[in-house]
């Protein structure tokens, strides 16, 4: 601590003014106030700041009542730096409250910014922060931060300890590659534990720490886990789920009906195992490992990076949240005023059959819901599409289930098929096939020269059919600077039973959840023609074997209330 004692006074003072030279030089934005014709991209009901660049989603959690969301952020520009703790509060994960930030980048161990972290409710309820800190030496170290006030349900002041830094990279740990502590648990023995993402010797690693008291923390003789096949583990998560139905657990849940699932950020993805954790030894042991079988198992196939769970005690859920990032350029991220939203909260739980997790949007998010339309039991012959009306289209939600009568001339699934985004791209919406391409064609213009395609297809394989889900943005804009991705995976459900798909649309972002939730693609898109109401959403059958839609329901989507703290607005009108 001798050195960090000498810097304290020089790098406040020299703080004030960085802050303000780096704030300045991307100019500072104004409050944003939605507007169709000028923000026709900006989100109705997705989380986000009033402005600026927000990206991972830190120490979720749920204290006296109220659900607190925490958040890299930038309070001074559309671009990532001056990375601060963004804070926001909410009753019910939907409508929510903007305050000041939580943490911010003022002593010699964050000074380079307040990197991701993970929030521990401890013994007698008291929440507590850990963060990774930039320090003026450009290392990263771990923190701690406290509530300045129990008493204030709002949680709106912090205060970093006298402590800090409490873990710093040594004995071999690389300290460009040494961050975002996950929440804490408790073993059998009393002792807390916590995992620090980390790459050593080129192997993305789980770094395991463990301390009685919260503050002095031993790094343990060996990680929790690491592999050979991947590098940097970034935004590290481990967390029980039950195997005996889809309540959420506490992080420190350790008993014969758990499993334990241990996710990884790397390569852009969010990728996840399921395994068993033995706390009396810490060891945890898993089949397949991290990129060890052909289907690699992640959270989201689209866009969704640098998640975070959380345990709702009210509910006894766990709850996900993910880091939904831009598809445009820097330059449109300045001129809008924003980048960054975070996905909608999802309940994610072990799926019956043990050997992958399912997720699906928070039920309060159906609150938002109005202007139902219904139908049921219509064929959509081959070649044939029709559009879902009575609905606002650019911002709506939408269930459908398919029944396909007729599997008989299925097309055989090729054995080097074993890409499901490359199989996408090669059969996109518009190419044909036997059974599918069947979905939606969503934030479509009304001539089609704009829209992102959701879709299935299946096939038969050697004793089973499969399918594949894949959401195509090829023709998502007319812009061309945009990125057009096409983004696929296999979906683990029996076609013969029947085919759901539920995706809710958004202005830029579309969430599909695929077979019940089984798999996930978020995508971003930016229409040129397909915004506000001059946006139409579809359902299409492009096979040559007719299919059934058992049961049709989509919704117009409300606005979410998001506003500064001792704002009020009027509410909205239907």
């Amino acid at each position: 601590m001798e050195g960090y004692l000498f810097w304290i006074l020089i790098l406040q003072i020299f703080f004030i003014a960085y802050r303000g030279r780096v704030g300045y030089s991307h100019g500072v934005q104004k409050d944003l106030q939605y507007n169709p014709k000028n923000q026709p991209h900006r989100t109705a009901y997705h989380f986000q700041p009033p402005k600026n660049w927000m990206n991972d989603p830190n120490g979720p959690m749920y204290y006296k009542g109220i659900y607190h969301l925490f958040y890299q952020y930038n309070p001074y520009s559309a671009v990532w730096g001056n990375i601060s703790w963004g804070h926001s509060i909410s009753y019910n994960l939907v409508d929510w409250i903007h305050i000041e930030q939580a943490i911010n980048p003022t002593e010699p161990y964050d000074i380079n910014g307040c990197w991701s972290g993970s929030a521990s409710i401890l013994p007698g309820g008291n929440p507590v922060i850990l963060y990774t800190g930039s320090d003026f030496r450009n290392r990263q170290v771990q923190n701690i931060a406290v509530p300045k006030n129990l008493s204030d349900p709002y949680l709106r002041e912090w205060i970093k300890s006298d402590h800090n830094p409490l873990m710093t990279p040594m004995n071999g740990i690389d300290p460009q590659f040494f961050r975002d502590p996950t929440t804490a648990w408790e073993g059998p023995d009393k002792i807390w534990r916590v995992v620090v993402g980390s790459q050593i010797k080129g192997h993305g690693t789980a770094l395991l720490y463990q301390s009685r008291d919260f503050v002095n923390w031993t790094r343990s003789h060996r990680p929790l886990h690491f592999s050979n096949k991947t590098a940097m583990w970034e935004c590290p998560d481990f967390y029980p789920v039950s195997v005996d139905g889809i309540n959420g657990l506490d992080t420190s849940v350790q008993d014969t009906g758990t499993k334990h699932v241990l996710k990884a950020s790397f390569n852009d993805r969010d990728y996840y195992i399921i395994g068993t954790y033995e706390p009396e030894t810490d060891t945890f042991s898993v089949n397949p490992d991290f990129m060890d079988s052909n289907v690699k198992l992640r959270y989201d196939y689209g866009i969704f990076y640098a998640s975070k769970t959380f345990y709702d005690s009210a509910k006894r859920r766990r709850i996900l949240w993910g880091w939904v990032l831009e598809a445009d350029g820097e330059p449109d991220d300045i001129n809008k005023g924003w980048s960054g939203l975070q996905s909608l909260p999802r309940s994610i739980f072990l799926d019956k059959t043990g050997k992958q997790l399912s997720q699906w949007p928070i039920e309060e998010i159906e609150t938002l819901r109005r202007k139902e339309v219904n139908l049921q039991n219509k064929e959509i012959k081959g070649g044939t599409m029709f559009e879902i009306t009575g609905i606002t289209a650019s911002q709506a939600d939408i269930e459908v289930s398919f029944h396909l009568p007729n599997l008989d001339e299925v097309e055989l699934m090729h054995p080097e098929w074993l890409d499901p985004q490359f199989l996408c791209s090669e059969k996109n919406a518009a190419t044909g096939g036997v059974i599918g391409p069947f979905g939606i064609l969503a934030l479509a213009s009304k001539d089609l020269t704009e829209h992102t395609a959701v879709f299935f297809r299946v096939f038969r394989g050697h004793d089973n059919y499969v399918v594949l889900m894949c959401s195509d943005q090829n023709r998502s804009s007319l812009r061309e600077e945009v990125k057009k991705s096409t983004f696929g995976a296999f979906v683990d459900v029996d076609p013969v039973e029947m085919i759901s798909l539920r995706s809710l649309i958004d202005h830029s972002i579309i969430e599909s959840f695929g077979g019940e939730g089984k798999t996930c693609i978020t995508a971003r898109v930016y229409p040129k023609l397909a915004i506000g109401n001059e946006s139409h959403v579809y359902v299409f059958n492009n096979g040559t074997e007719s299919i059934r839609i058992s049961n049709l329901s989509a919704w117009s989507m409300k606005r979410a209330q998001i506003f500064p703290l001792h704002k009020r607005r009027k509410p909205e009108i239907d």
